[in-house]
């Protein structure tokens, strides 16, 4: 009698095909349930990624959503360039909500500590709001941030855009329950259930491209806050931080003033995979001085509303 044996396979490829038909399960259940979709795109790794993933999931037709970018004012030049970039390669829809639109009429006020990040908030829901958008895809991972391992694939936002963990629905069997008021949306988060080495080794496999600063590069830094910044129109440095030239790179992207790089020479993808899997610490907790302004700080920017 003759046996045959299963082929071997790759645990971690099964992996990222599992992630894959996941996520852009996600992107047909919403583009199936809801009107107006909308997905946040900045530029950084995981908005690329979960545009990619977007483009899969409708291929060969257009991605049928727009894009929307709330720009802080306060964004690496790097970052910006590849966006618009991005948006023409594959002739998308880009919904620009500016954060110095609301300081310049008086509907935002500058902070002391010269950080717009906190300052999103309220863009993002005037956007929101102005285009009727009822469900928004952002590329949170729950390996991030405690406050977003709380939260659900599908995650109800009531009408001031406000997050209530008790109102957290069950997400049983891959059923996603998109029910809402009118005035309500859904905030949808498909790579939820990736790491950020998922993420990476995902980027290695399919090529996708990102801005240069995910990978080693010479420049101008001043530590703050245990912290590599760099200078901008955001400011800095002090008079008692000295200025040095590193090889660094960035883990993740956001607002310049309170983003940070980290010392590296990782200059290809495979290298910063063993980068991020000897790390121990997740990329926004290594760069990001905003999660660190309270134990709570994410979470109680959620509930009014943030990403």
């Amino acid at each position: 009698m003759t046996t045959l044996e299963a082929p071997a396979t790759d645990a971690a490829t099964d992996n990222l095909a599992a992630l894959e038909s996941e996520a852009i399960h996600i992107f047909r259940e919403v583009a199936g349930e809801f009107d107006r979709p909308v997905i946040l795109f900045s530029g950084g790794k995981d908005s690329t990624l979960l545009l990619h993933l977007a483009i899969k999931a409708f291929w060969p037709a257009p991605v049928p959503f727009p894009l929307l970018h709330v720009d802080t004012g306060h964004n690496f030049d790097e970052v910006i360039a590849f966006r618009d970039h991005v948006v023409e390669k594959y002739g998308l829809r880009l919904i620009v909500a500016s954060v110095q639109d609301w300081i310049d009429d008086g509907r935002l006020t500058e902070r002391p500590d010269g950080t717009r990040n906190p300052l999103q908030t309220q863009p993002l829901l005037g956007a929101i709001n102005d285009n009727k958008f009822d469900a928004v895809f952002g590329g949170g991972r729950r390996d991030e941030e405690r406050a977003r391992a709380k939260e659900r694939i599908f995650s109800l936002r009531n009408a001031f855009g406000q997050w209530d963990p008790r109102r957290q629905r069950p997400e049983l069997w891959n059923l996603y329950n998109g029910r809402h008021r009118p005035g309500e949306h859904v905030r949808v988060f498909p790579l939820s259930n990736w790491t950020e080495a998922d993420v990476w080794n995902y980027i290695a496999r399919e090529k996708v491209e990102l801005p240069s600063i995910y990978y080693a590069h010479e420049r101008k830094v001043y530590r703050r806050d245990g912290m590599w910044l760099t200078e901008g129109p955001w400011g800095g440095p002090r008079d008692s931080e000295e200025v040095q030239e590193l090889s660094v790179r960035y883990r993740t992207v956001g607002d310049g003033s309170c983003t940070g790089a980290v010392e590296s020479t990782a200059t290809t993808v495979e290298e910063v995979i063993a980068e991020v899997m000897a790390s121990r610490l997740t990329e926004r907790g290594a760069t990001r001085a905003d999660d660190r302004l309270s134990e709570a700080a994410m979470e109680d920017r959620k509930r009014e509303g943030y990403f």
